[in-house]
């Protein structure tokens, strides 16, 4: 899997689960809705009251898990760093583009965006046959 193969592996899934840390280091995880920007950036909502967003705004590193559903047999693992974003910025636009829901809850008075750059990526695929577990290269 290369990054374009990422891009539309991650906007025909729309979902993920996201990892964060906890202020007292305890690992914590969300399902959140997700979209794929041109460039291989991933972009969700969330509140600003929310967990995952205090964790990431104190330790911008996270993991991704796309593909949780393991109704193919595949998944993709991603590490990167968040951080937010304001709602006039292009990566936005490809959220609202891919995720129907996104634009309902534009007017949400503590509504974020944030983007995820991943800088390291894991492709595992079991169905018969497959390629198996390979890294993406996302340098």
């Amino acid at each position: 899997m290369d990054r374009n193969a990422l891009i539309q592996y991650v906007r025909a899934r729309r979902l993920a689960v996201l990892a964060t840390l906890s202020a007292d280091g305890h690992p914590q995880a969300a399902v959140v809705g997700i979209a794929a920007t041109d460039a291989g950036d991933l972009v969700f909502d969330t509140t600003r009251g929310s967990r995952k967003f205090a964790n990431l705004s104190r330790q911008p590193r996270v993991a991704l898990v796309v593909g949780v559903d393991w109704g193919d047999e595949q998944t993709v693992q991603l590490e990167g760093t968040a951080a937010e974003i304001p709602q006039d910025d292009p990566a936005v636009a490809a959220y609202y583009d891919q995720i129907p829901t996104g634009p309902e809850r534009a007017a949400w008075p503590d509504i974020v965006y944030v983007r995820v750059r991943p800088d390291w990526g894991r492709h595992s695929d079991y169905r018969p046959g497959s390629a198996g577990v390979q890294e993406i290269p996302l340098a």
